[in-house]
C-alpha cells in the first residue's frame, strides 16, 4: 500500500474542522442578520411608531381642548374659559414637533402630520381667532353665530385629518408589530435550523472520522492482537490516513521480522534438541564407560596400588558421576518451557506431601521439621512445580547450622497471585548475593562442603517464570536464616 497517496490525519482533521467552521460561520451570519433585522423592527415599532402614535393622540386631545375652550369663552365671555384653547395650541405644537422627529423615516406620515397642522391652523386663523377677537372687543357672549356652520365645517376637516393621521399611524404600528413577529419567527426557525445543522455536521464529522481514522485503527488493532496471540502468519493491513498506513507497514515489517526470527529460533531449538539427544546418549555413554572401568580397576587392583593411586581412581569415578549429574541437570534446565505439556490443576498440598516423601531420608537423617500451611490449587505442570518446592525444601534442609533444620512453607493471596514462602533457620545468604544465586552454575560454597551442581535455583526461577510468576530472596532486615518467596497466578473458583 502506498501511503504517499493518502492524506495525513492532520490534513483530514483540518479539512473537517474547516468545513465545520465555514458552515457554522454561514449559519451564524444568517442568524446575526435575522437578529439585526429583529432589532431594527423592534426599534422602529417601540422607539418610533408607538411613541409617535401617543403624540398623535396628544395632538387629537389638544385639538379637542381648543374647540372646548373656544366654545366656553364664546358663550360666557369669561377669559378663564379660554385657557384650554391657548394651552391646547401649545400642546399641539409640542406633540407635532415630537411626532415629526419620530417619523423622519416615514415621509408619508410626516406629510399627513403637516396636513393636520395646516388644517388645524386654517380653522384657528379663519374662524377661531376672529371669533375670540369679536367677543373680546364686544365683551359680550355670542350665543348665535352667523358663520357657525362654516366654523363647524373647518373643525370637522381638522378632526377628519387628525383621524386619518391616527388611522395611518395605527396601521403603521400594526405593520411594525407584524414585521417584528415575522422577523422573530424567522430568527426562531434559524436558531432551530442552526441547531439541527450543527447536529448533522457534528454527526457527519464523527462518522467521517470513524470511517477514516477510528475504523482503520480498530482493524489494525485487531490484526495486531491476532498476531500477538501467536498467529504470526496473519498479514497486517491498514487503511485510512497516512499515519495509520505507515503504522500498519511498520507493524507488518515487525511481524515479518518476528516470523523470520521465529523460524531461526525453531531451527536453533531443533539443533538444541539434537544436542540434548547427543548429550543424553552419546555423551553419557563414554562417561559411563570411564566410571565403570575405573571401578573395575579399583576392584581388580585393590591393595596393589599405593594410597595415591587409589585416590586418583576415586577422583576419576567421582568426576565421571558428577559429570553425569551435571549433564542431566543441564538437560532438565534446557527443557523447561521448551517441551511443554498441558497445564492442569495442581493441588499444592498433595504436591508438597509428595516432595516431603521423596526427601524423607534426608529429613530423617538431619532431624528436620517441616511445617506446611494449607496450600491452594494452582494451574501448571505438576512435575515442574514439584521441582521448585523440592529444590527450596532440600536447600533448606541441606544448608542448616548446628541445630536441626526447621522449614516453614506458607502462602498468602496478593491480588491475582498466590505468594508462597519457604523459610528456614539455617546459615542464611548474604543479601549481596540475592541475584547471583539464581544464575546457573553459581555456587556460594565449595562442593566438598555442600554437594550440588549450582543449577537448582536457576531451575526454580525458570520454572516459576514459565508459569507466569516471579521468585526472589527475601532480604528484609531482621530476618534470620533464609526466606525464598515466589508467586503463581491464582485460579478462580469457577476454574476449579
Amino acid at each position: 500500500m502506498d501511503y504517499r497517496n493518502r492524506w495525513p490525519a492532520s490534513k483530514l482533521l483540518i479539512a473537517a474542522v474547516s468545513v465545520l467552521i465555514v458552515v457554522c460561520a454561514g449559519a451564524i451570519g444568517s442568524l446575526l442578520v435575522a437578529l439585526d433585522g429583529l432589532t431594527d423592527a423592534r426599534i422602529e415599532l417601540l422607539d418610533r411608531i408607538d411613541p409617535a402614535s401617543r403624540e398623535v393622540l396628544e395632538m387629537q386631545t389638544a385639538l379637542a381642548n381648543q374647540e372646548t375652550g373656544l366654545r366656553g369663552y364664546v358663550l360666557t365671555a369669561n377669559r378663564n374659559f379660554l385657557s384650554p384653547y391657548t394651552d391646547g395650541q401649545q400642546a399641539e405644537l409640542d406633540a407635532a414637533a415630537s411626532a415629526r422627529s419620530l417619523l423622519t423615516a416615514r415621509p408619508e406620515l410626516v406629510r399627513e402630520l403637516e396636513e393636520v397642522e395646516r388644517v388645524a391652523a386654517d380653522w384657528r386663523e379663519s374662524y377661531a381667532d376672529p371669533l375670540i377677537d369679536l367677543v373680546y372687543v364686544s365683551g359680550n357672549p355670542q350665543t348665535t353665530l352667523a358663520d357657525a356652520e362654516r366654523g363647524k365645517a373647518l373643525f370637522d376637516r381638522a378632526r377628519e385629518a387628525m383621524a386619518g393621521l391616527k388611522t395611518k399611524v395605527e396601521e403603521a404600528s400594526a405593520v411594525g408589530r407584524a414585521n417584528v413577529m415575522s422577523v422573530a419567527t424567522q430568527a426562531f426557525w434559524l436558531v432551530i435550523g442552526l441547531g439541527v445543522l450543527l447536529v448533522l455536521i457534528i454527526a457527519g464529522v464523527a462518522v467521517m472520522l470513524y470511517r477514516i481514522v477510528i475504523a482503520p485503527l480498530t482493524g489494525l488493532a485487531a490484526d495486531v492482537r491476532q498476531v500477538s496471540s501467536g498467529d504470526y502468519a496473519h498479514a497486517v493491513e491498514a487503511g485510512g490516513p497516512r499515519e495509520t498506513v505507515m503504522l500498519g507497514q511498520d507493524v507488518e515489517a515487525m511481524r515479518v521480522r518476528i516470523l523470520s526470527d521465529l523460524e531461526e529460533l525453531r531451527r536453533s531449538n531443533s539443533e538444541l534438541e539434537q544436542f540434548a539427544y547427543v548429550a543424553s546418549h552419546d555423551l553419557q555413554e563414554p562417561l559411563r564407560k570411564v566410571a565403570s572401568f575405573c571401578q573395575l580397576l579399583e576392584r581388580r587392583y585393590s591393595g596393589q596400588l599405593d594410597e595415591r593411586g587409589e585416590q586418583y581412581l576415586k577422583f576419576a569415578v567421582d568426576g565421571a558421576k558428577r559429570m553425569q549429574v551435571l549433564i542431566n541437570d543441564l538437560l532438565a534446565f534446557s527443557r523447561v518451557g521448551r517441551l511443554t505439556r498441558e497445564q492442569t490443576l495442581v493441588d499444592c498440598d498433595e504436591l508438597v506431601a509428595q516432595v516431603l516423601d521423596n526427601y524423607s531420608e534426608a529429613i530423617e537423617r538431619t532431624g528436620a521439621t517441616v511445617e506446611v500451611a494449607d496450600l491452594p490449587t494452582v494451574r501448571g505442570e505438576a512435575s515442574l512445580l514439584g521441582g521448585v518446592f523440592g529444590n527450596l525444601i532440600s536447600n533448606a534442609v541441606k544448608f542448616h547450622g548446628d541445630d536441626p533444620p526447621h522449614v516453614r512453607v506458607d502462602v498468602e493471596r496478593t491480588g491475582g497471585f498466590w505468594t508462597f514462602t519457604v523459610s528456614d533457620h539455617g546459615i542464611g545468604i548474604d543479601p549481596e548475593y540475592a541475584e547471583r544465586i539464581f544464575v546457573i552454575f553459581q555456587r556460594l560454597h565449595h562442593k566438598d562442603d555442600y554437594p550440588g551442581t549450582g543449577i537448582g535455583l536457576a531451575m526454580c526461577r525458570k520454572i516459576v517464570e514459565y508459569h507466569g510468576g516471579t521468585i526472589w530472596l527475601d532480604t528484609s532486615e531482621g530476618a534470620t536464616g533464609t526466606t525464598f518467596k515466589f508467586t503463581l497466578p491464582a485460579v478462580e473458583d469457577d476454574e476449579q
